[in-house]
């Protein structure tokens, strides 16, 4: 009887354990746009929920979408997480949003948000079928794989699904609170963290919200293709300067600052490889060859140009931000450079590039003074048709002449009547 009583017990405190579990609860907000910064703070949350041994970690989504491949990525950290993971829906989960909601072991939902309107999209045209493709496959496989209908899923990003009584075909589903609840979309309603810990049955000890540090914050600023385009414009600008100006200015070490802090912030924020670094030298070095050793412009320079425009391609988190930062920089570096050469002194090399020398009085050069006024009088032919300038002939001579206004053809008798400088104005004779 004793034995059964311990034994008794001895269940019941295991059974408590399994019911209400206790720790550290971990979130994590994607309220921006999902990017492949957000996929470092996803990896960054999971890692840190996990070394704290975690029983729970909460995805908070309130994000109008962003990148498929950056959603497609972060749906696979969730789903592979050794943490539990939920999500909760806070407000809304659109377009790429809706793929990551869905991943969650549990989908929590709050009253008034919304989730769908996950079209593929390529700039403000629907994206190819090839893409639209895969994309859905993403959704209706999450969807399935987390006990939800895929077909649905499926619906809120390809409006040529139609579902009875939910959507019609040539539209594109998008679910409030109420009606993903009633379609099984979402699991439970909750409006706030601790709402979603209840119903985990999770007792959070304490709650963490994972958060980007100052040194992520600066990397993010630094990614963004606006400032990513200011800081290679500022690089190639002050390089250049520093090549083609005599002395030393010191633009050299500010340009090298500003690829330096361009690479760096890449690299904190993601993992770019040392191609991209190599491919980038590369190209800076052979516009130096093609500069000073390599006469003319050619491969060298153009091989230049392709690794350092590859490099930027290789390290910008989408094709589209690449082509905004070297947009950017194409414009500022050509607006740096002819400030620098109209006031600074340079080197002999760029005066081979230009053409420099001016013909002005100032530098001696002037046109010499013919006194034309002992042509008054004198008569001529009209060698061509004065409408009213045309070239006489006088004295055997071929000389430039003005009518007073007259159209006078050719062969036709004129006499000097008056000269103005260079200008000699006939008339016709009787």
């Amino acid at each position: 009887m004793l034995l059964f009583s311990i034994c008794l017990a001895l269940a019941l405190s295991f059974g408590a354990g399994i019911a209400a579990a206790e720790g550290p609860v971990y979130v994590v907000t994607l309220n921006d746009t999902i990017d492949f910064a957000a996929e470092d703070l996803m990896a960054k949350a999971i890692q840190e929920a996990n070394a704290a041994l975690s029983p729970l970690l909460i995805v908070e989504v309130d994000t109008y979408g962003g990148y498929i491949a950056s959603a497609i990525n972060i749906k696979d950290l969730i789903l592979s997480s050794p943490v539990p993971t939920v999500t909760f829906v806070n407000k809304k989960a659109i377009s790429a949003g809706s793929l990551i909601a869905l991943a969650g072991e549990e989908l929590f939902i709050s009253k008034g948000s919304t989730r769908g309107a996950a079209e593929a999209r390529a700039g403000e045209q629907k994206a190819d079928e090839k893409v639209t493709s895969v994309w859905v496959s993403e959704l209706t496989a999450t969807a399935a794989a987390r006990g939800k209908d895929g077909n649905i899923a499926a619906a809120m990003a390809d409006s040529d699904i139609a579902i009875e009584g939910i959507v019609e075909k040539g539209k594109l589903l998008t679910l409030t609170d109420e009606t993903a609840l009633s379609l099984g979309m979402a699991d439970a309603a909750a409006n706030d963290v601790p709402e979603v810990c209840a119903a985990m049955e999770v007792t959070p000890t304490n709650t963490v919200t994972v958060e980007r540090n100052f040194l992520e914050q600066f990397s993010l600023w630094i990614t963004h293709p606006v400032v990513s385009g200011i800081l290679i414009a500022i690089g190639l600008a002050a390089l250049i300067i520093e090549l083609l100006t005599a002395g030393f200015s010191g633009l050299g070490i500010v340009g090298l600052c500003a690829f330096v802090l361009y690479f760096a912030g890449h690299m904190v924020l993601t993992s770019i490889g040392w191609v991209a670094l190599v491919l980038f030298s590369l190209g800076i070095l052979l516009i130096i060859l093609e500069a000073f050793v390599v006469p003319g412009f050619g491969i060298t320079g153009i091989a230049g140009i392709v690794g350092i425009v590859g490099s930027i391609f290789l390290v910008a988190p989408t094709p589209q931000a690449a082509i905004v930062s070297i947009l950017i920089a194409i414009v500022l570096t050509i607006a740096f450079v002819a400030l620098s050469v109209k006031h600074m002194k340079t080197r002999k090399i760029w005066k081979k590039l230009i053409l420099s020398h001016r013909t002005d009085t100032e530098s001696g050069y002037t046109v010499p003074y013919v006194d034309k006024t002992a042509l008054i009088g004198k008569e001529g032919l009209t060698l061509t048709a004065l409408r009213p300038a045309g070239a006489v002939e006088i004295d055997g001579e071929r000389i430039d002449v003005v009518t007073e206004g007259d159209f006078l053809s050719p062969r036709t008798p004129v006499r000097v009547i008056g000269v103005e400088g260079t200008r000699i104005v006939v008339r016709a004779t009787e």
